[in-house]
């Protein structure tokens, strides 16, 4: 992602259960207030997930709350939404996702251009050890930092 994004959501989640393998930019067919609530930064990513179905991909489990001044126009928050990719792309998707373990992710929802893009990961799940792992390395690396950050405070009073 370059240029003019702006993240409104992220799904840290994803990135701590699973490995992600690939990503791609993917549009998201949004009704009437959910626009403006999305801009609003009010979307959760968490527990979603993408699936293809009939050929085209869909978001399902994203909570995009309701818009305040919306009333009548508002919709359900966790209705299945429908996102925007090239056919081939959907092929390619489809063929790695029937590998065993892979699965659609929605790693970031983001403006692009004042357009809302959802980043879809196509991840494989991280076993438990992995998760340990993966917190010990963020651990030590924020050690590390500290470290460096001590020294160079000492470096500077003497």
């Amino acid at each position: 992602m370059s240029g003019d994004v702006k993240i409104l959501a992220k799904n840290k989640r994803a990135r701590h259960d699973y490995h992600v393998v690939d990503s791609i930019e993917v549009g998201v067919a949004l009704k009437g207030t959910e626009v403006k609530s999305v801009r609003l930064g009010k979307v959760q990513l968490v527990d979603s997930f993408v699936r293809i179905e009939d050929g085209e991909l869909y978001l399902h489990g994203a909570h995009i709350s309701p818009y305040e001044q919306g009333n009548r126009f508002n919709v359900e928050p966790r209705r299945r939404r429908k996102l925007l990719a090239h056919k081939s792309e959907i092929r390619r998707l489809y063929r790695q996702v029937q590998e065993k373990g892979m699965a659609l992710v929605p790693l970031s929802v983001y403006l692009r251009r004042g357009r809302v893009k959802i980043e879809v990961g196509i991840c494989r799940g991280k076993k438990t050890f992995d998760k340990r792992r993966t917190l010990q390395d963020r651990d030590a690396a924020r050690d590390v930092e500290r470290a460096l950050k001590r020294r160079g405070r000492d470096g500077e009073d003497r």
